[in-house]
C-alpha cells in the first residue's frame, strides 16, 4: 500500500507529456484471485493499445509507452503483494504505480492528461482516515478505510516514551527532567516523581509524536482518530498541530488491541464523522445554490476552479464528461465522442479543486446534491 500526496498529484498533472495512459484495476491481497489480476491488466493493456492506435500513435511509440506496464504481467512477486486496488500511469516522461487501499473502477483511459479522479476519494477524507494508537510504551499509525487497515512505517516517530527520553530529547532537556530523579524510568511506569514532572515528560514525548505525524502525513488530508487511555488524550491534544484530529477517540490501552480490533472500534467513529461532514457540505450547497456562491453547471465550476475559487466540490464517481476547457477564454466544450485530445472535465474540476486547497467529495452519483454530476460552493 502506497501513500499518495499532493506532491504526487502535482507530478502527475505537470510535465508528463502526451499521450497519458491511466490504468485502474481492483486487486486482491491473497488467494486464487491474485492469478486473475494480471490477466485483467493484460485486457486493459489491449484496450489502451487500441485507443492509442485510434489516436494515430505509431507502433514504436506505443511499445515504449506500454512496455513498463507489460513488464508487470509476469512479475509473480509483484502480484502477491497487492492492496485493494492498483493505479498505473504511463506517459512519454513519467511512469508511476500505486497500490491503493480502496476498490477502484476497472479502467484504461488515454488522454492528454492522466485520469486522477478515482484517487481523490482516497485523498480527501470521505473514504479514508488514520488511527494513531498511542501509549507510553508504543506508537503505531494506521491508514484505514471502512474495509481495510494497514500499519504505516515512519523513521521519525519515537517508539515509546522511554526511547524518546533516551535518544530523541535534547540532552539539556533530559538533564532538566532527570535532575534529582535517580530512577527516571520509574516515572513513566507510574511510580515516583511528581505529577508535573510526568506531564512534562509526556508533553515532550507527544511533541515528538506530533512532529512524526506531520512528517508522515505531509500533504495528506484525512481525519485522524486517537486511540489511547483517557488521561493521555487531553495531554496529546495540548500539543497536537493537526486540525484533522477528531474530537472523539478510542478509549483504552491500544497496546492490547490488534489492528483488526482497532479497526472495528474505529470504523463507526470515522464513518459518523465522514457522514456528518458530507451532510454539512451538502446542506451548505443547498443553502447557497440560488446565489452566485454555488452552481451545478460544469462550465461555471470549471471557470471557478481555474481561479482557485472552489471551496467545496461534489463530483460523481464512475461518470466521465469528456471535452475541453480553455482557461484563457473560460470556454467549456463537451464532446460526446471523445478523442485523445479531450479530457474528463469532472476529473479536471476535482483535481484542481483539491490542489488549490478545496474539499472534494468524490461520491456515487446519487449523493451529489442537486441531481447533476457536479456541485460546487465557491469561496467568493
Amino acid at each position: 500500500m502506497d501513500l499518495i500526496t499532493r506532491k504526487d498529484l502535482r507530478q502527475l498533472v505537470n510535465g508528463t507529456g502526451a499521450p497519458c495512459v491511466s490504468f485502474y484495476l481492483p486487486t486482491h491481497r491473497a488467494g486464487a484471485e491474485t492469478r486473475q489480476d494480471p490477466i485483467r491488466l493484460k485486457n486493459l493493456l489491449r484496450e489502451a493499445d487500441q485507443q492509442l492506435q485510434a489516436g494515430g500513435l505509431g507502433s514504436p511509440a506505443i511499445t515504449k509507452l506500454l512496455d513498463p506496464v507489460r513488464g508487470l504481467l509476469g512479475d509473480n512477486d509483484f502480484w502477491q503483494h497487492q492492496s485493494d486496488g492498483l493505479a498505473i500511469f504511463s506517459s512519454p516522461n513519467l511512469f508511476r504505480l500505486y497500490r491503493v487501499q480502496a476498490e477502484v473502477p476497472e479502467l484504461a483511459i488515454v488522454a492528454d492528461q492522466f485520469h486522477l479522479k478515482p484517487l481523490l476519494g482516497l485523498m480527501t477524507g470521505n473514504n479514508q482516515f488514520f488511527v494513531l494508537a498511542l501509549s507510553q510504551n508504543r506508537v503505531r499509525v494506521f491508514q484505514a478505510t471502512r474495509e481495510t487497515i494497514v500499519e504505516l512505517e515512519s523513521e521519525n516517530m519515537p517508539d515509546s516514551l522511554a526511547e524518546a527520553l533516551r535518544s530523541r530529547m535534547p540532552e539539556r532537556q533530559l538533564q532538566a527532567h532527570s535532575a534529582g530523579v535517580p530512577h527516571r524510568a520509574a516515572i513513566f511506569h507510574g511510580h515516583g516523581g511528581g505529577e508535573e514532572d510526568k506531564k512534562e515528560m509526556l508533553v515532550a514525548y507527544f511533541r515528538l509524536v506530533d512532529a512524526g505525524m506531520r512528517d508522515l502525513l505531509a500533504q495528506r488530508s484525512a481525519p485522524i482518530l486517537l486511540a489511547a487511555v483517557d488521561y493521555l488524550c487531553p495531554i496529546y491534544r495540548q500539543v497536537n498541530s493537526n486540525p484533522e484530529l477528531l474530537e472523539d477517540w478510542i478509549s483504552g490501552n491500544p497496546d492490547n488491541l490488534t489492528p483488526q480490533q482497532l479497526h472495528e472500534k474505529a470504523v463507526p467513529i470515522a464513518a459518523a464523522h465522514s457522514k456528518k461532514a458530507q451532510e454539512r457540505a451538502a446542506d451548505r450547497y443547498l443553502e447557497l445554490w440560488h446565489t452566485q456562491r454555488a452552481s451545478n453547471s460544469l462550465a461555471d465550476v470549471l471557470s471557478a476552479v481555474s481561479h482557485g475559487r472552489v471551496e467545496l466540490l461534489f463530483a460523481a464517481v464512475g461518470v466521465q464528461v469528456w471535452g475541453r476547457f480553455d482557461a484563457d477564454t473560460n470556454e467549456t466544450s463537451v464532446t460526446h465522442e471523445p478523442t485523445s485530445q479531450d479530457q474528463d472535465l469532472l476529473n479536471l474540476a476535482a483535481l484542481h479543486t483539491f490542489l488549490t486547497g478545496g474539499t472534494v467529495y468524490a461520491v456515487p452519483p446519487a449523493e451529489v446534491p442537486g441531481g447533476a454530476s457536479v456541485a460546487a460552493v465557491f469561496r467568493y
